[in-house]
């Protein structure tokens, strides 16, 4: 039992007796390093109620405490912060308590459900290091949603239509001479946007030449010859044109199986698609209704709009005047289509960068005007970017980091590392390269989301593959020496441990292994898989620093030799847990 829930009850009985007072809430934090203490309670709140010195305060409560909680060894008081020192029976006991460390702090009895949205890339080029970082987050919050309990549904949305891909299209018919992935061994998603880049260069050439002709630049650009033919090239698949419809699919299918690929690489999965080509038009009858109901108005034009000035933003489209659908309308009719064909979920946490911060405010607000229930429960993850030490990517000028050329580096990279450190004996090659794809794209995740997701990252390849400080390699070397130790014992280390006292490096870890069921649900309700990767880092200092201190196998009895087994087995399964819940492998050897 977390020991905030065993003092609450026993603190406010003493607050109702000395001071005859109904306290609502006390304030728990953690003992400060420098102290002496296990868990704080902060007295400076209650001087609103208690007229007084608050060390006289605390040292009252801490009285009343100590002589009413079996758990409670002793105090002290630093000014207005009561100290308490908690016995290591307590700790003892409750380790004792949990039948099996591998399912630890899980909740399996799923309650309420929710869909993540992340991923969502557009058909005209490959994933770069920026969907990465989309992918990885949306991957593992919903893995951490459905470790805190509820069930959870994984989705994306692919942008398979518009100009985007048309500029891909007339680029391949008009330089491709059919080439296929079959015929040139690229991936699919490679290929296409490869063209896509073709087009932004011929694009550039003919507005040079334009411009030469006296053209003056802004119509130039509308007029290049090949952007024309885009465009005309939309017009075809919007009416349905057979030869453009079938040429769009073909391409279109080349980039999916790519993408297919690139997301077993990374370790995500989805449990269903959507595609703009089947959601563009959703939303229209919506806007119909909320006509009708006064959540929006029509201008002269025939265009439809809702005012949200009064909440603090501004007015916004979301029917042109030609009743064409804008993205917002799509993604109105997208969201409800997904209660639809999901009626258990009761929320949606949409991936998607910060420069969408504004359309998420006003589509959420939308939906709660429009009396979505369900409204209330709609949450934007919103990320910030991912930058490299040589700057700026632009996908139309090629140069962007490619996914999959990165995940390979990271192997690379990794392989080097391990070979130069020489610890690989006995291991035939298929095992090492199964090692140092665990090591790079571990080193990769874990770099990434170790970062709070609001914040910006510059991502640096080099210092991500590091086995000492805060990286993925330092805790899966650790989880490697845990699995060394564990081989080594042959003896019963499953036994009930019985020690009658414990050592501080012992007392501390017991005591990070019991917040991890907290932070799990921390990192749940915050939607931050940061939270969960720096709470192992901070288990695996801890352990490290206990295996530095106290000897395992040369513990002077029986019971302390268990014991520090039965830590380093509980270390190593949480260490699993919360990298499983980042997406990340652990080695058994390194």
């Amino acid at each position: 039992m977390v020991i905030q829930n065993i003092l609450d009850p026993i603190v406010k009985e003493g607050i109702q007796s000395i001071y005859k007072i109904d306290l609502e809430k006390v304030e728990f934090q953690d003992t400060r390093k420098d102290f002496e203490g296990d868990i704080t309670i902060v007295v400076f709140p209650l001087l609103k109620l208690i007229k007084g010195n608050p060390v006289e305060i605390a040292n009252q409560i801490g009285n009343y405490v100590a002589a009413h909680a079996d758990i409670v060894s002793g105090f002290n008081v630093v000014k207005g912060f009561l100290n308490l020192v908690i016995t290591d029976r307590y700790y003892i006991d409750d380790f004792n308590q949990i039948p099996d460390f591998s399912d630890f702090g899980m909740v399996s009895k799923k309650k309420g459900a929710i869909m993540v949205e992340y991923s969502s890339p557009n058909t005209n080029k490959p994933l770069h290091l920026g969907h990465i970082r989309n992918n990885l987050l949306g991957f593992s919050v919903a893995e951490i949603l459905s470790a805190s309990g509820k069930k959870v549904y994984k989705t994306q949305i692919i942008n398979d239509r518009g100009i985007h891909i048309c500029k891909s299209m007339v680029a391949w018919m008009k330089f491709g001479n059919g080439e296929t992935p079959q015929s040139t061994g690229l991936k699919g998603d490679k290929l296409v946007g490869n063209y896509y880049v073709k087009f932004d260069k011929e694009y550039k050439k003919q507005i040079e030449t334009l411009i030469a002709d006296g053209k003056p630049e802004d119509e130039a650009k509308k007029q290049a010859p090949i952007l024309l033919e885009a465009q005309e090239m939309l017009r075809n698949w919007e009416a349905g044109d057979q030869e453009t419809v079938n040429l769009w699919k073909e391409m279109n299918q080349w980039v999916y199986k790519g993408f297919d690929e690139s997301y077993k690489e990374l370790g995500v999965d989805f449990d269903k698609n959507y595609f703009e080509s089947n959601t563009y038009l959703l939303g229209k009858e919506v806007v119909a209704d909320g006509l009708d109901k006064g959540v929006f108005y029509k201008k002269e034009d025939g265009s439809v709009w809702i005012d949200l000035t009064d909440e603090g933003l501004d007015e916004k489209i979301v029917l042109r005047a030609d009743g064409t659908a804008v993205y917002m309308t799509q993604d109105i009719g997208t969201a409800i289509q997904r209660i639809k064909d999901f009626p258990d979920i009761d929320g949606l946490v949409y991936t998607v960068g910060n420069e969408q911060d504004y359309h998420f405010k006003v589509l959420f607000l939308i939906l709660k005007k429009m009396g979505f229930e369900w409204a209330k429960n709609l949450h934007h993850l919103s990320y910030g970017m991912v930058d490299l030490p040589e700057g700026k990517m632009k996908s139309r000028e090629g140069t962007v980091v490619d996914a999959d050329d990165l995940m390979s580096e990271m192997t690379k990279t990794a392989g080097e590392i391990s070979e130069e450190l020489g610890k690989l004996e006995g291991y035939t090659e298929a095992d090492k390269q199964n090692l140092y794809k665990t090591i790079g794209l571990g080193a990769l995740k874990y770099f990434i989301l170790k970062v709070d997701p609001k914040k910006r990252i510059l991502f640096d390849p080099k210092e991500s593959i590091d086995f000492n400080g805060n990286t993925g390699p330092f805790i899966q070397y650790t989880y490697a020496r845990i699995q060394a130790i564990l081989r080594k014992a042959n003896f019963d280390s499953k036994a009930p441990v019985d020690v009658k006292s414990l050592h501080a490096k012992e007392k501390e870890l017991l005591k990070l292994l019991q917040t991890y069921p907290v932070i799990i649900q921390n990192a749940a309700e915050n939607l931050s898989p940061a939270l969960i990767a720096n709470f192992t880092y901070e288990l695996v200092k801890s352990y490290n620093s206990f295996y530095q201190s106290v000897p395992i196998f040369g513990a002077a009895s029986e019971a302390d030799k268990v014991l520090r087994v039965q830590l380093s087995y509980a270390v190593s399964c949480v260490i699993k847990s919360s990298f499983k819940l980042l997406g990340i492998n652990v080695p058994e050897r390194m």
